[in-house]
């Protein structure tokens, strides 16, 4: 089988590799497509070297064989069965893991392909191995939807530990990708007002178009400061803590989602979270709790629509090096890769929306 390794910055190949033999408890997955998200685009452009590395963490496909323990076992995935996979390595040993808080494992994530090569999950490839336990039917879905389980799990465990209930007021810091789901979740869920804030003109009429409430800029908020009952960041730039803070009202909670440079500090007034019971949270990756219930969101087709607009780009397997640049050269949403999304473009790509 193929799969593709960044080998230095820019610079891309597909390697020929073992197709992996199952253990009793695995199943294979045909990888119909997976999204590129920041991992891999900082792993082209050099801002992560880590190399060679084999990346790709968010990836949909159909089941084509099955473990023996897994076989014909009530609920668990079988041959035929379009999935969506989580592709993190968790101990389940550790005190985290124990804890409950697997996102947090301490073990180091990840494996190697068989020359010893590191994966990050080796979903832009043709086919993936992964443990059934891990692996969550959603029924008859667009592939690239069944792609976005991972993203969708990492929301869903972001909102969860924001404590948001549905009637809450929400606003996100940063239209991107990320801040899209977390607008589209709440939404769903029955947030009473959603809005988004980013610097990006273009980016905040995209958000109004898919239903945000308020779309605004970082210097015009007047209007919407001590307003908000939950608020995610998900721009991890300098002044986002504070300026989410200004969003609150009593009892507010902001949700630190998006990564910060190490070297990002925020400026908070100890009295303030005090007296007005304010809370500040830090949000990361997702948990098996977090991926029922997006499987089951995906499934229900509730976020149908929303997902469609955050396709910017789909590309075949083989155009890899293509579909990587593009997420370095402009803004972009989610980039598909891999055969059937190869095949729903007509062509090697098509752009929707940027």
């Amino acid at each position: 089988m193929h799969v593709a390794v960044v080998t230095g910055p820019g610079a891309v190949e597909l390697r020929n590799e073992p197709i992996p033999r199952l253990g009793p408890e695995d199943v294979l997955i045909e990888v119909g497509t997976c999204g590129l998200c920041t991992m891999e685009r900082r792993l082209f452009d050099g801002t992560k070297p880590i190399y060679p590395v084999a990346p790709g963490h968010e990836a949909g496909g159909r089941v084509i064989e099955v473990g023996q323990a897994v076989a014909s076992l009530p609920g668990s995935p079988q041959i035929g069965d379009l999935v969506t996979v989580d592709l993190l390595t968790r101990c389940g040993t550790c005190r985290m893991c124990r804890r409950g808080r697997s996102a947090l494992c301490k073990r180091p994530q990840g494996g190697t392909l068989s020359d010893g090569t590191i994966s990050m999950g080796a979903g832009l490839a043709e086919v993936v191995r992964v443990a059934a336990a891990q692996t969550y039917c959603v029924g008859e879905i667009p592939v690239e939807h069944a792609a976005m389980g991972e993203p969708l799990a990492c929301v869903v465990h972001s909102a969860r530990l924001s404590g948001f209930r549905p009637g809450d007021r929400v606003a996100v810091v940063g239209a991107g990708y990320m801040g899209r789901l977390h607008l589209a979740l709440c939404r769903a869920w029955g947030a009473s007002c959603a809005g988004m804030v980013d610097v990006d003109e273009q980016r905040r009429a995209e958000a109004s178009a898919a239903g945000a409430d308020w779309v605004a800029g970082p210097d015009g908020l007047t209007g919407w400061l001590g307003q908000h009952d939950v608020v995610f960041v998900t721009a991890g730039t300098p002044g986002a803590v504070e300026l989410a803070l200004d969003l609150c009202d009593d009892a507010g909670a902001v949700v630190l989602y998006g990564a910060f440079a190490k070297d990002v500090m925020a400026s908070v007034g100890a009295d303030r979270i005090h007296h007005h019971e304010l809370s500040i949270i830090g949000a990361f990756s997702q948990e098996p709790e977090d991926w029922r219930t997006a499987a089951g969101l995906l499934q229900s087709g509730a976020l149908a629509a929303d997902l469609d607009r955050l396709v910017t780009a789909r590309y075949g397997l083989a155009d890899v090096a293509d579909a990587l640049a593009l997420t370095v050269e402009r803004p972009v949403y989610r980039v598909m890769v891999g055969q059937e999304a190869e095949r729903m473009s007509g062509s090697s790509r098509t752009s929707r929306e940027r």
